[in-house]
């Protein structure tokens, strides 16, 4: 299990990852009190409502490397036995790291990641929300320039830590998604609704060749194979 944090957040073009593009990424490594950032050309005209939102405009940039280049560099600032954390990961970020990876043909190394606004919902149900920031407000952290990858990067890295206190990464990973219901049976394909350890190890192998299994949706499923030994 990874046990070095690195936080991060990525800024894009709009919120439909099959369509849209990542326009920076960011990232802080508190282990090392080391920063990433880097604006991405996403080849395509930034929409005014993004514009607004984030600050960032085509002229910023268009002499910024694509994704092919920028992803590698990201990735190699993450590597080794880490664990990332995104604010609304499981729903957003993942989605983008993952198509772009594969829109450019960069194979990632394969990282655990925790979703702090996950965490964020199911240990504070007190709170009527949970954007970053609200918890911002909530944990009396200064402000920042929301909607930029590095500021909010930084937030969330101060925000998490109040809310997970003195918990390892583990033990916060373990809290977040091993409790949860593990999956006794086959969800989806030729054999839905089948027990796992009657499906074919065959057909789970070539799931888990295809990538299918590293699609977000399908990370509870993944994990629940390989810890029946299936995978």
């Amino acid at each position: 299990m990874a046990q070095r944090p690195i936080y991060y957040d990525t800024e894009t073009t709009g919120v439909k990852p099959g369509k849209d593009r990542i326009i920076e990424i960011a990232a802080f490594d508190p282990v090392r009190n080391a920063t990433f950032c880097a604006f991405v050309n996403p080849q395509m005209p930034i929409p005014e409502e993004s514009i607004q939102i984030c600050g960032i405009t085509d002229e910023m940039v268009k002499d910024a490397p694509t994704y092919a280049e920028v992803g590698k560099e990201f990735y190699k600032f993450c590597e080794g036995e880490t664990i990332l954390i995104a604010h609304n990961n499981d729903a957003f970020d993942l989605h983008f790291l993952t198509l772009e990876a594969e829109r450019v043909k960069i194979n990632p190394p394969r990282f655990f990641f925790i979703d702090s606004l996950k965490w964020a919902r199911k240990y504070r149900p007190d709170l009527p929300r949970h954007s970053l920031q609200y918890l911002r407000e909530i944990y009396n952290i200064e402000k920042n320039n929301a909607h930029r990858a590095l500021d909010d990067v930084m937030v969330l890295h101060k925000v998490f830590s109040q809310m997970v206190g003195d918990l390892t990464m583990e033990q916060i990973f373990h809290l977040l998604y091993k409790q949860e219901k593990t999956i006794s049976q086959m969800p989806f394909g030729k054999h839905r609704g089948e027990p796992l350890n009657k499906v074919p190890k065959h057909y789970l192998k070539w799931l888990a060749q295809s990538g299918a299994l590293d699609k977000p949706e399908n990370t509870e499923l993944k994990e629940t194979l390989i810890s029946k030994g299936l995978l």
